[in-house]
C-alpha cells in the first residue's frame, strides 16, 4: 500500500475523519465486529419488519428461511463490502469516489449518507422512543394524559417529550465518539441475550408450549411462492441496504480483514437465528396467546405483569436502537457532510445537522400499520442496492482489490475520469434504480419493485461490469 502524506492532505482541506485510518487505530478485532450488528439485528423495525412477514399471511417455517436466508446474504455483502475498508481504512466517502468519481461521488453520498441515514435516523429515533414512552408511562402514569388533545403534526405531547427526550440520547452518544460506541455495544450483547431470550420463554409459556407455536400456519401469502419469498429476503436485507453500503465506515478500523469478515459472520448469522427464534417466538405466541395480531413488538411489552420486566425489556429496546441508529445512520450522516464541507465541518458537526434534520421529517408517519415500512424498505432498498452493485463491480472485478491512495486523495487524479464524473457508474445506477422501482409505478413491473434490493445489486454488478470492461477494451484497443 502506497504512503500518502497526511500533513500536506490536510493543508489542501482534508481533516482527519476522512483520511485512511492509521495502522495504530486499527482496534477493532473479531468481538468488537461480532457485538457491533447485535443492535442492529434486535431492534424495534426489524420486529416491525417480521411481524409484516405474517401479516402478508407466511407460515413459521417461512419466515424462518426467509430471516436466515436473509442473514447469510447480509453477512457475505458486509464482508465484501467491508474488504476495501479493512485493507486501506479508507471512510465510504472517500471509497466511494474510486468508482463514481470525484464530483459524482456527490450523488450516491447524498443518498446513503444524507437522504437515507436521516430518514433512517429518524424513523429510528421514533421507534425508540415510543419504547421510552411506556417506561415512562409505567413509571409515572400521569404522563400519558399530559395536553390532552394537543398534537404537534399528529404526535401528542407525550409521544413529542418521549421523541426529543430519545434524540437527545442518540446526540450524547454522537459526542462519545467512534471508541466509546465500540465500549457501549460490548456491555449490550449479553444484556440483548438475557432480555430477548426471556420474552421468547414467557411469549412460549403464553401460548402453551412451542407446538402451537411451531403449528401456526398463516393465512397463505397471496401470489407467486417463489416471488413472495424473495420478496420477504429483499424486506429484510433492505433495512441493511444503507449501513452494507457504508460499512467501509466501521471496518475501516479493523485489524485486519480476517478480522472484520469473521467478526461480521459470525456475529450477523448467529444474531439472526436467535433473532428468528426470539421474534417469531414473541409475534406468534403474544397472537395465539391474545387473539389478535401483535405486529408491534412494544404492544407485546406493555401487556406484561411485572413492572420490573417492562422496565429491563424497554431498557433494552431503548438501548439496542439506540445502537443501531448511531452505528447505521448518523456515523455515515457525519462522516458524508464532513466530506462535502471539510473545511466547515467535521464529523460531530455533521452528525449533528443530520440529527437536527432527523426531527424535520416527521418520522412517526411511518409506523401506522403493519405493512407500511415495507413501501419505505423497498424504496430505499431501490435506491442504495446499485450503489453497492456498482461499488463491489468496480472493487472486485474492474480494480481488482487494488486501489491508488494518492490518486484518490488528488483533485486531479486518475479518479477524476471526466469532469469529475463517472458516467458509466450514474448510467449503470440510473438504470438499476429504474428497474427496482419502476413497478412502484407501473403494476406490470411490481414483482422487480417487490423484489428492489435483489434487482438494484445485481442489474448493477452485471451492467457497471460489462460497461468498464467494454471501456478498458477500448482504450487498449486505441494504444
Amino acid at each position: 500500500m502506497e504512503k500518502i502524506n497526511r500533513e500536506q492532505l490536510k493543508k489542501e482541506g482534508f481533516n482527519e475523519d476522512i483520511l485512511p485510518t492509521k495502522p495504530e487505530d486499527r482496534s477493532w478485532n473479531v468481538g468488537n465486529f461480532a457485538s457491533v450488528w447485535m443492535g442492529s439485528v434486535h431492534n424495534i423495525p426489524n420486529y416491525i419488519a417480521v411481524g409484516g412477514l405474517f401479516a402478508l399471511g407466511m407460515s413459521v417455517g417461512q419466515v424462518f428461511s426467509v430471516i436466515m436466508s436473509a442473514s447469510i446474504l447480509i453477512a457475505a455483502i458486509m464482508v465484501l463490502n467491508g474488504h476495501a475498508g479493512s485493507k486501506y481504512g479508507l471512510p465510504f466517502s472517500m471509497l466511494i469516489r474510486s468508482s463514481f468519481g470525484m464530483k459524482g461521488a456527490m450523488i450516491p453520498g447524498v443518498l446513503r449518507g444524507v437522504i437515507a441515514a436521516i430518514m433512517w435516523f429518524g424513523f429510528q429515533t421514533f421507534a425508540g422512543s415510543q419504547a421510552l414512552y411506556i417506561l415512562i408511562a409505567k413509571l409515572w402514569p400521569a404522563f400519558s394524559t399530559l395536553g390532552g388533545d394537543w398534537n404537534f403534526f399528529g404526535l401528542s405531547l407525550p409521544g413529542l417529550i418521549s421523541f426529543l427526550l430519545f434524540w437527545l440520547f442518540n446526540v450524547a452518544l454522537i459526542y462519545g465518539g467512534m471508541g466509546f460506541l465500540g465500549k457501549f455495544t460490548n456491555i449490550l450483547s449479553p444484556l440483548v441475550y438475557i432480555v430477548f431470550g426471556g420474552m421468547a420463554i414467557w411469549a412460549i409459556q403464553l401460548a402453551g408450549g412451542i407446538g402451537p407455536i411451531l403449528a401456526y400456519t398463516g393465512a397463505g401469502a397471496s401470489g407467486n411462492p417463489v416471488i413472495v419469498f424473495l420478496a420477504g429476503i429483499t424486506a429484510l436485507v433492505a433495512a441493511w441496504a444503507a449501513p452494507i453500503v457504508n460499512v467501509s465506515d466501521f471496518t475501516r478500523l479493523a485489524r485486519s480483514t480476517k478480522a472484520q469478515a469473521i467478526g461480521q459472520t459470525v456475529g450477523l448469522v448467529v444474531t439472526y437465528v436467535l433473532f428468528a427464534i426470539a421474534s417469531i417466538s414473541i409475534i406468534v405466541g403474544s397472537e395465539i396467546a391474545f387473539g389478535t395480531p401483535i405486529w408491534n413488538v412494544l404492544d407485546v411489552v406493555a401487556r406484561f405483569d411485572s413492572a420490573f420486566a417492562i422496565g429491563i425489556s424497554v431498557l433494552t429496546l431503548c438501548l439496542t436502537t439506540l445502537s443501531v441508529n448511531v452505528t447505521g445512520n448518523i456515523v455515515p450522516a457525519g462522516y458524508q457532510l464532513a466530506s462535502f464541507f471539510p473545511k466547515k465541518l467535521t464529523f460531530k458537526s455533521g452528525a449533528m445537522i443530520a440529527a437536527v434534520i432527523g426531527i424535520l421529517v416527521m418520522p412517526w408517519k411511518l409506523m401506522e400499520n403493519a405493512t407500511s415500512i415495507f413501501t419505505f424498505l423497498n424504496i430505499v432498498g431501490g435506491l442504495l442496492a446499485p450503489i453497492t452493485g456498482v461499488m463491489l463491480a468496480h472493487y472486485f472485478v474492474v480494480s481488482k482489490t487494488e486501489l491508488d491512495l494518492g490518486e484518490l486523495y488528488s483533485k486531479n487524479g486518475k479518479y477524476n475520469y471526466r469532469n469529475g464524473f463517472n458516467g458509466n457508474a450514474l448510467i449503470t445506477s440510473t438504470v438499476a434504480g429504474v428497474l427496482s422501482l419502476i413497478g412502484n409505478f407501473i403494476p406490470f413491473f411490481k414483482p422487480l419493485y417487490d423484489m428492489s434490493w435483489i434487482v438494484g445489486i445485481v442489474s448493477a454488478f452485471i451492467l457497471y461490469s460489462v460497461l468498464e470492461l467494454r471501456r478498458a477494451k477500448s482504450v487498449q484497443l486505441k494504444k
